[in-house]
Formats: C-alpha cells, structure tokens, sequence
C-alpha cells in the first residue's frame, strides 16, 4: 500500500506538494471515486488511479539527463543578483528538471538532471561514486592523504564554505579513491572519488589544510560520464546507464521494504553502486588500508 499523493508522484511528473494539490482540488479518481485526501492508501496492483481524466501507468516513466555545467552558472531556478543560471542554459523541454545534487557557481562538469524527484531524491542522497578533477594552491601533503584515506571531523569547517552557510562543522567520509597527478610548491592536481555531495565538501576539506582549489571539475556521477558532452550542452542517458539506474532504484526501494519491517539492514552492494577505484600511482599515494591487494 502506498499514500496516493505519492503513488502519484512517483509514478508521473507531478512533485509531491503538486499532488497533494490536484487531490485536494478534486482532479483525482480511484477506482471511479473522487478522492480528496491524499493520504488515503492506495493499492500499486489494483486502484485504478485517473488524475484530470488520465490513467496514471503503474510503469516508471522519468527521464534523466547530463549537463556539462560550465563555470559562472548557478544550479537554482532564479538568482537574486541576476547571475546566470543553468535554466539559462537548457532548453524548454527541461526547464521543469531539477537538479540532481549541485554544483557550486565556479565549479563545472557532469550534473543530472531529472523530471522524477524521487529520482532525483534517491540519486542525491546515495553513496554513489562521485568524481573530480581538482587542481589546488600549494602541495598535497601527507596530512591530506591520511585524511583522504580515513576520513576525518572538522569542527570549524566554515573555510571553504559560503561566507552565509548555516553550515559549521563537517564530517568526511574516507575518500572511495585518489590520485596525485602533479604534486608541486605551486600547485598541485588530482582526482579523487568520493561518495557524497555535501555542501562545498572538497572545498571544505581541503580549505582545511589551507590549499584553496582552484578548479573543480565532476567527470562522473556513479558510472555516468560526459563522453564528450561540449560544454553547456545536454544529452539523456544510455539504454545501459538507464539500465543501471533502474537496478539501483528497485534496490534502494527494496531496502526501504525490509527497513520498514524491522528487518536487518543488508549491506548494500548495488550493480550501480561503485565504480572502480581511481589508479594510484606508485609512489604518488597510498593504497587504502581496507584494501584486498595481494602481499
């Protein structure tokens, strides 16, 4: 059984306060009977639910798409200080996306977007692999690997953020992965993989170790890449990464299933979940501790 207001969601474009409203306002039917509550439960298998005339299809239907953000563009619909937006950008068909996490206004590269915002919710809040090039001022130091390698808790982590954040403090994660492209007095560049997308988290953490970055690049999110995407331009999904995506949605839905039912917590190994490590070279960085490498 599921609430109709999100039966509704989740099965069209409608957001969830947008269903709530169509409900309310006596566009919806189920079973032939005007609804009014969006609470009511509904059955996935069996109600019949018709919305302004329209039978909504129990099949999953969204679409997700990739944009190569440039830098100078900011991931919001409308910017008080009349900055450029990435709805500048897109084309009309997508302007009732939303984004898939953000991308701060100096950053660039891959950003999803979709028509689904339980998509959207579900990508955002994963620990799907994300990946970066980043190039920053000064040298990537041995303190910076061992908090790349165990994570670390940053009690004052307002370096790095924006200067009206709520944001203070701030816990990392161990990095999924790193490499040391160029390590110099100057500057410095490397990729890293990380599985989360907290508010400016690699500014943040490397704010920490005063090395500012100065170019933020995502390459991939989970194994959606650019595959040579220009620059400000769109393209949708492959059938295999649509393919992928689906597994992982049907997984983390059925986690939700067994959690609501008290059942342990199984570890979650889904196809979509992790890429492979970035390379580290030899002699450039460290290997994880938890690594399963022959000795």
């Amino acid at each position: 059984m599921m609430r109709l207001n999100k039966f509704i969601a989740h099965y069209s474009t409608y957001s969830r306060r947008e269903a709530d409203k169509v409900v309310q306002d006596g566009y919806v039917r189920v079973n032939g009977e005007i609804e009014e509550n969006p609470a009511t439960q509904v059955d996935e298998k069996e109600d019949v639910v018709y919305v302004s005339g329209k039978q909504i299809s129990r099949q999953e239907k969204y679409t997700v798409i990739v944009y190569n953000k440039p830098k100078g563009e900011l991931v919001t619909k409308s910017d008080p200080k009349g900055r450029r937006t990435i709805y500048d950008s897109l084309s009309h068909e997508f302007k009732h996306f939303v984004p898939v996490g953000r991308l701060d206004y100096a950053s660039e590269g891959v950003l999803l977007l979709t028509d689904a915002s339980h998509v959207a919710t579900a990508l955002m809040t994963s620990d799907l692999e994300r990946r970066y090039k980043i190039k920053i001022k000064g040298e990537v130091t041995s303190e910076m690997e061992t908090a790349m390698l165990e994570g670390m808790y940053i009690e004052d982590a307002t370096a790095g953020g924006h200067s009206h954040s709520k944001i203070t403090s701030m816990q990392f994660k161990p990095f999924l992965g790193y490499q040391i492209q160029k390590n110099a007095h100057n500057y410095s560049t490397l990729k890293v993989a990380i599985s989360e997308g907290k508010n400016r988290e690699l500014r943040r953490f490397f704010a920490h170790f005063d090395a500012e970055i100065a170019d933020l690049k995502r390459v991939s999110f989970a194994e959606i890449e650019l595959n040579n995407l220009p620059e400000g331009k769109t393209r949708f999904l492959t059938r295999s990464e649509y393919s992928a995506l689906f597994t992982f949605l049907k997984s983390e839905e059925k986690l939700a299933r067994e959690m609501a039912g008290s059942k342990p917590k199984p570890t979650f190994k889904a196809k979509f979940n992790k890429g492979k490590p970035a390379p580290k070279p030899r002699g450039d960085s460290k290997a994880h501790p938890n690594s399963k490498r022959k000795k």
